[in-house]
């Protein structure tokens, strides 16, 4: 991996938050509805869940055409 591939993955996870904070906010209500998460940790849950689509989603984008 080069710094390239790095930068462009990083310039690729800002638009990916856009479809990353569905899925996240959805954990954060599940958690939170099943095994009583609190209000502080919920949202620790979505910012970190949100996050980390975002740089999965960039990820894949920045090396899917490899194969």
């Amino acid at each position: 991996m080069t710094t390239l591939d790095l930068v462009m993955i990083l310039v690729y996870t800002f638009p990916m938050f856009l479809f990353a904070v569905a899925p996240a906010l959805k954990l954060g209500d599940y958690l939170e509805a099943h095994y009583g998460l609190s209000e502080k940790n919920k949202r620790v849950v979505m910012v970190s869940g949100t996050i980390v689509v975002a740089l999965s989603l960039a990820t894949f984008l920045q090396f899917a055409h490899i194969y």
